[in-house]
């Protein structure tokens, strides 16, 4: 039997010990709008170093170890051009990832990320020990970092929706209520592919004022009306359908309960009454699944978790909903439909 050379499995761990770096790599030539520069065609490194003022030896570094995760591609004599894998950073790809690894590769993160251990031993979220108060305050406090964190979810569903659209049929829904909803993008899209239905945006009043121009810009404000409030004490009634993306992931059953009520109680008593999540379902034991590591996020951050097929059921029958269908998309999430039980 042939012995078994371990460089392979020494290379493959020191990459993933070594993980902050290109994730803080990817964030800094995000930052400098490389993946912008770059979309014309390869460029040198001295030419790079000219258009973003950044020493031309310390950015061939950072360019060169990229290269070798599959970020950028180094061609001849110090220069470098794009990558399928990189292109997904272009401002202006279809699929653009741009703002969600300006956060997800934030300095802030790194920051956070040093207590996790303390949330394994206490609970605390990482993020909050970081920011020094409640997640969603530090949003609220810091406009920077909060326009940061509110830019990547609109990118995330940038990315997802188009996938969203095309499993899942919304024709029968006459007004539907996007709860939590931030900038709008969610029921900005869906009220763009369905021009008979009708949508109210629902935030907090620091978030939806960041929401008119998404509005404006996919022509359905005369469609949306947006109110402003707190989930956790009310949503507003008269919808057929309540849709939330990613909100449910950011807590634990206790809290996710009492939004999911409050939805219940707007239904009004209407039978057809619909309550669709976009959300990510994890997989079973063994398979690979992006869900894995973003339930890591929501555990660092306010407190909340990704949930399998099964937590999902438990968690509606509570609330006095019943999983109707899951409905898988070409995208990480799911559109997950339930109904008055």
């Amino acid at each position: 039997m042939t012995e078994r050379d371990p460089s392979a499995d020494l290379q493959h761990l020191f990459q993933l010990a070594l993980g902050y770096m290109p994730a803080v790599s990817l964030n800094i030539v995000v930052k400098l709008g490389i993946p912008d520069l770059l979309g014309s065609g390869p460029l040198s490194i001295q030419q790079l170093s000219q258009k973003t003022g950044i020493n031309e030896d310390r950015l061939y570094r950072i360019m060169r170890a990229l290269s070798t995760v599959g970020v950028f591609r180094e061609t001849e004599r110090r220069s470098f051009g794009h990558t399928p894998v990189s292109e997904l950073l272009r401002k202006d790809h279809p699929l653009s990832l741009h703002d969600m690894v300006n956060w997800i590769a934030d300095p802030f993160h790194f920051h956070a990320y040093a207590n996790l251990m303390r949330t394994l031993k206490t609970g605390e979220s990482a993020m909050e020990v970081a920011a020094g108060k409640p997640i969603f305050d530090f949003f609220r406090d810091d406009p920077e970092e909060g326009q940061v964190f509110n830019a990547a979810m609109v990118n995330f569903t940038q990315t997802c929706i188009g996938a969203i659209l095309e499993a899942y049929d919304f024709s029968n829904i006459r007004t539907l209520v996007d709860v939590g909803g931030g900038y709008g993008s969610v029921v900005a899209a869906i009220l763009t592919r369905y021009p008979a239905m009708r949508g109210i945006l629902y935030d907090l009043d620091h978030v939806v004022a960041g929401a008119r121009p998404v509005l404006a810009a996919a022509g359905v404000t005369g469609r949306c009306e947006v109110m402003t409030g707190n989930f956790f004490e009310t949503v507003p009634a008269g919808g057929d359908a309540y849709v939330m993306k990613h909100i449910i992931h950011d807590w634990e059953d206790d809290k996710a309960l009492t939004i999911l009520n409050n939805i219940r109680k707007a239904f009004q008593n209407k039978a057809d009454g619909k309550m669709i999540l976009l959300e990510a379902v994890v997989a079973g034991p063994g398979e690979p699944d992006l869900a894995k590591w973003i339930d890591l996020e929501m555990m660092a951050g306010p407190g909340g978790r990704e949930r399998t097929h099964e937590e999902f059921q438990r968690l509606f029958e509570k609330a006095g909903l019943r999983l109707s269908r899951i409905v898988p998309t070409k995208s990480p999430l799911s559109v997950i439909e339930a109904i008055l039980a």
